[in-house]
């Protein structure tokens, strides 16, 4: 049994998500001690508890200490099967959190699996649907990964009630991805969305995102989404598609912050990704090492992030030496798969 301490870094619930998931695409029991140690609140929340109790169904595993506030877990893992499954976090708890450690497990299965997530679709540090859904599926789709992500409804913090559905389909052609610097940008992006709320809201957010990004003299088509949920939010998220991926920028609106600056909140940060001229923004890269100990590859970075070595470090512990990291943390750098995984 492979042993993970959760304060290992940056301490999170990251920490969780890929170790449960490893565990389950390997077949290798884990023992997670001091779950979120370096947390305000430490221990399972609500959404890592959901996240594991979708990875007990979907991989037939036996689980101790899968509780709200445990500190320590044991997940011995059974067969990954295809199957539909259906979460509900019960609060405004990320389904994008939740995604994340279900993603590299379902593209395991033997089959199609379906999945419907309940909870938060838009909510503070975690990546909101719509980022996953034009960014995070896109570079899946280069490693031969199929699946889809549709939003039904919004959900914000903090009454969430957003749901999401979608599929993942096997991973049976591990392609090799290299993404080192674009050479050029084809076109902007972008989804602002107001949920309870005017349609001015989402109309002033995207506006602003526009004329930030309108000094790259490229096409921008930033589209504006109104809805009901059960409770009010809005937030854009708009990606630059260039010759090798797509790079993101995200905000989030709050009571009395003007939507002006949230939209140009979302377009300098995309800008602040794009300067560095690095192929993956620094949320996506993260995301992508435990999918890429898989595929191979190398991959450039607009930012080494301590998730991005915290994660580096979980699949290490699961599957021995496999990457390369090459620069300091809060700079660009590479990451490159010096051993692909075969199993």
């Amino acid at each position: 049994m492979i042993v993970i301490d959760g304060s290992y870094g940056e301490g999170g619930g990251q920490i969780l998500r890929t170790s449960i998931a490893l565990s389950a695409i390997t077949g290798e029991p884990v023992k997670i001690i001091n779950i979120r140690a370096n947390r305000p609140n430490p221990g399972l929340r609500p959404q890592h508890l959901h996240g594991i109790i979708a990875l007990k169904e979907l991989s037939n595993a036996k689980v101790k200490g899968a509780q709200v506030g445990s500190k320590e877990l044991t997940f011995i893992p059974g067969k990954i099967k295809a199957k539909n499954i259906n979460v509900n976090i019960r609060t405004a708890g990320s389904i994008t959190l939740v995604l994340q450690a279900l993603l590299p497990a379902m593209a395991f299965a033997d089959g199609r699996i379906k999945f419907r997530i309940t909870g938060g679709t838009d909510v503070p540090w975690s990546p909101p649907v719509d980022y996953m859904r034009n960014v995070t599926l896109f570079a899946l789709k280069k490693l031969g990964i199929n699946g889809e992500i549709v939003i039904e409804r919004r959900g914000h913090y903090p009454k969430g009630g957003g749901i999401v559905r979608g599929f993942i389909d096997p991973w049976e052609e591990k392609r090799e991805l290299v993404a080192i610097e674009y050479t050029q940008i084809d076109k902007v992006e972008g989804i602002s969305h107001a949920t309870n709320l005017p349609a001015h809201v989402a109309e002033r957010q995207a506006k602003a995102a526009k004329e930030v990004l309108e000094t790259l003299g490229i096409p921008i088509d930033i589209r504006t989404e109104v809805s009901r949920s059960l409770g009010p939010g809005s937030g854009i998220v708009v990606w630059a598609e260039t010759d090798c991926l797509r790079l993101g920028g995200d905000a989030l609106g709050k009571k009395g912050k003007p939507a002006e600056v949230v939209g140009k909140e979302a377009a300098k940060e995309l800008l602040d990704q794009l300067k560095t001229g690095a192929c993956v923004d620094k949320f996506l890269g993260d995301q992508l090492i435990p999918f890429l100990a898989f595929s191979g590859g190398k991959i450039k970075v607009a930012e080494i992030t301590k998730h991005l070595i915290t994660n580096v470090w979980v699949v290490e512990q699961f599957l021995g030496k496999v990457f390369e990291v090459k620069g300091d943390i809060s700079n660009p750098g590479i990451v490159e798969v010096v051993r692909r995984v075969e199993l």
